[in-house]
This record gives structure tokens, sequence and C-alpha cells, in this order.
């Protein structure tokens, strides 16, 4: 058996990846090319751009039609026909992992994940169901630069904040667990109502017990009507001012230590976090899809509201909702 070292592999104008020594036999480049990509077919992406670094013939069956063919989406032809005119599948693939493309009248963006060749996507403002959203009174539609879609919504001014969007089930990828991102942006530095309040978060499946949760949708800071703290509160904290009307963030810091203990091992609400690409984004929750799949009419439903405090929010751009898989270090295992 040999071990080559292979460095710096990436597939086609995006990150690279480490070195890495690959094990093969010394007769596996002397089988017919068929019999290499098929092989290869039944790895990654990313295995197959490592594994074309051993030979010029393991090189040739790697960036054959035939591997890049079963890395590709059976319906990849439909959701971005363009694509087709490259050259050859593997091609294709990196088009498609390198950026996103509009689909539904352009009101979701489809794009693969780099090295694993599962499926994202984003729901635009557009696509969403915004309660008073066409009232210009309260959200008004704008056209942002920074932004992949025609039209973003931006929040004038509502008490009662409610997004809610839906996708379906075999859009996704089988066997993954994805997690769930709110994509926005403040408008101008005109937030305001969000600093001090938690927002509730849902997501699951339609007809079925959803997955709640909370998150903030500004920076931790301090409250600076109080002088709160609210950066990694617990959930407990916000779990139990909700369920008995008390102001979250005047628990005793003995009450919230005690409600932390209680409930999920002192979780801290999800904060937003910046994306390099001119907006935040907090996670709202994740969902699994199952190696079987869902019936074609399961749906997946995402909620994001604040309908209890009953103060005036407004100032917030909301490009839309992200729906990706979850990277191998950010899953929880949990007994």
């Amino acid at each position: 058996m040999e071990q080559i070292q292979v460095g710096d592999s990436n597939i086609g104008g995006g990150n690279g990846w480490k070195d890495e020594v690959v094990s093969v036999g010394s007769r596996f480049d002397t089988l017919p090319e068929d019999c290499i990509s098929m092989v290869i077919s039944h790895t990654s992406p990313r295995d197959a751009c490592v594994v074309a670094s051993v030979s010029k013939t393991v090189k040739s069956a790697a960036q054959s039609d035939l591997v890049w063919e079963t890395f590709l989406p059976p319906d990849h032809s439909s959701l971005a026909p363009r694509s087709l005119n490259l050259p050859s599948k593997k091609a294709i693939y990196l088009s498609l992992a390198d950026d996103s493309v509009l689909i539904d009248d352009g009101k979701k963006s489809f794009w693969l994940e780099k090295s694993s060749g599962k499926k994202c996507y984003m729901l635009s403002a557009m696509d969403l169901t915004i309660v008073w959203g066409d009232s210009p009174a309260y959200w008004q539609w704008i056209t942002v630069p920074e932004s992949k879609f025609e039209k973003v919504a931006e929040l004038r001014n509502v008490c009662w904040f409610e997004i809610r969007g839906k996708i379906s089930s075999r859009m996704l990828s089988k066997g993954t667990r994805y997690s769930v991102y709110a994509v926005f942006k403040r408008a101008s530095n005109r937030s305001h109502g969000f600093d001090h309040t938690p927002v509730e978060a849902e997501v699951g499946f339609v007809g079925k017990e959803a997955t709640k949760t909370f998150v903030f949708l500004e920076a931790g800071g301090t409250d600076p009507r109080g002088g709160y703290r609210y950066s990694g509160v617990s959930h407990g904290a916000v779990s139990r001012a909700f369920r008995t009307g008390r102001p979250w963030m005047r628990f005793p810091r003995e009450e919230e230590e005690a409600e932390s203990a209680e409930s999920e091992v002192g979780r801290s609400v999800e904060e937003p976090k910046e994306r390099g690409d001119g907006w935040s984004e907090v996670e709202l929750g994740k969902i699994y899809m199952s190696d079987e799949g869902c019936d074609d009419g399961d749906e997946i439903e995402i909620a994001l509201m604040e309908t209890q405090m009953g103060h005036w929010k407004s100032g917030l751009v909301i490009q839309g909702i992200e729906i990706r898989p979850v990277k191998q270090g950010e899953i929880r295992v949990t007994k």
C-alpha cells in the first residue's frame, strides 16, 4: 500500500484544502479508467479532487463526467438550465458551487455546498409572508446593490413583527442536517426596538410540532434604559420571562442560573454575526432530512416573530431566510 502526499487541492476558484496523505493500492491506477471513475463516484467532490493528484490516470478518471454527474443533484438541469452550456459536468458543478442562481421567478436562490454537493437555498423577502408587508406605512420594498434579489423588505414601524416562510422538503438533500438563518441588516443605523428584545423563532415540518427558540436581532450589549446586560443571556431565562410575563432582563442572577441548570444546559440565546457580504445572520434552528426523504407534500415552515412586548420596532432590512447544511464541527452530539 502506497501513501502519497496530496497538497493544496481545491475544486476551482474557491477555498483550498489542507495537505493530506492518501493511501492507494499500488495497482489502483492500472485498472480501466471507467472502473476508477466508478470507485471515485462513491466518494465526495472533495475526495475526488484530493485523489486526482495520485497520478495522471487517476486524475483523468476523477475529472470524468461519470464522477461529477453523481455529485450533481438530479434536478440541476431544471434548477440551472444555463449551466448546461458548460463543457463538462465538473464545470457545471463548480459554477453552482461558486455562485448562486436565481430560481422561482427570482424569489429564491440556489447553490451547492462546495465540499459535499448538498443543496442550499435562500428564500427572498419576496417569497416570505410578512404581516403588514403590503402596507407602505409599516414596510417598504427597496432595492439595495448588495442584495442578490431585486427587492428587499425594510421595516418602517410595527409593533406586531411576524415573518414566515415555507419550502418543500423535496427541494433539499436527503440524509442532511440543515441550519436555518435569517439574513438581514440595520437600515443606516436606524434600527430601533430590537436592542433589548428577544425574538421567537420556529423551525419544523408543517402539521408537526416545531422546534422553538429565541434569538436577538441586535448584537449583544447593555440595555441603555436600565443598564441590564443582555449579551450571553441564557435561553432558560428568556423562556421563563415569556412564561411568567416578567421582564427577562430583571431576573436576579441566581434565578437565571437556576433556570439555566434546568433548561438546555445554559444555552445562550443566539446573537447575529457578520457574514462578510454586507449582511448579518442569526441561526433560527436546525432540521434533519432523513435518508428516506419525505412525502412530496411535506413542507418546512420557518417563523420569526415578536408579538408579545407590544412596543414599536423599526429600521431592519430583511434579505431572506437561508437554508444550508450544518458544518461537521457545528453538530452538537447529545446523549
